[in-house]
């Protein structure tokens, strides 16, 4: 069982950077620069879904004055990208302390993709950019069509829709959760490998 009382098991991918930071300090935050290093020429289309997450998902869970962004983990270990030299850190954390959300949405996100739970929806908006010659990583990187970009940001909340359910212990919706900290502490590290 993955979640005990008023904390859930979740898997992160962390470099030895980081670890080394939460064993020193006892927390680590993220920041934007990471990002930014991480991802180079890609960043731009990283930080447009990431910025928006955190402004979104600091309505959910506080966020700490030291973070920037979140850091990533999974309540399944097999969702877990280890590539390169990282530390696979096993946590209990606090369900109070999680945001959660639908892995695949949030790959559609990370897309820059409207995302609707009505596929009529879904379908109309896509057949208006379409008629228009658009694409949505098109509308989302430039600082034209504000209404379009509107309406895409606006279909991302539909993101945190399990927020209340799995804070509740409710995990039968969705099939892959992922989670966002605003920080790791080392209080929440079982095992590291």
């Amino acid at each position: 069982m993955d979640c005990k009382c008023n904390a859930i098991t979740l898997y992160t991918a962390q470099s030895e950077i980081v670890y080394q930071k939460i064993l020193t300090d006892g927390i680590c935050y993220s920041k934007e620069a990471y990002i930014q290093q991480k991802y180079e020429e890609s960043a731009p289309i990283f930080l447009t879904a990431y910025r928006w997450f955190a402004s979104e998902a600091e309505k959910l869970v506080p966020k700490p004055e030291q973070a920037q962004l979140p850091y990533w983990a999974f309540r399944d270990l097999y969702s877990v990208e280890r590539s390169g030299e990282v530390r696979l850190l096993t946590l209990s954390v606090p369900l109070s302390q999680g945001i959660f959300f639908d892995l695949y949405q949030w790959n559609q996100i990370l897309q820059l993709k409207f995302l609707d739970t009505d596929p009529k929806a879904q379908k109309a908006f896509l057949q208006e950019l379409s008629m228009r010659g658009l694409k949505e990583s098109q509308i989302m990187l430039s600082s034209f069509y504000p209404d379009l970009k509107a309406q895409i940001l606006d279909s991302w909340k539909t993101l945190f829709r399990y927020q209340h359910a799995i804070q509740s212990g409710d995990f039968s919706k969705p099939q892959a959760i992922q989670a966002a900290l605003w920080c790791i502490k080392k209080e929440w590290i079982i095992s590291a490998e």
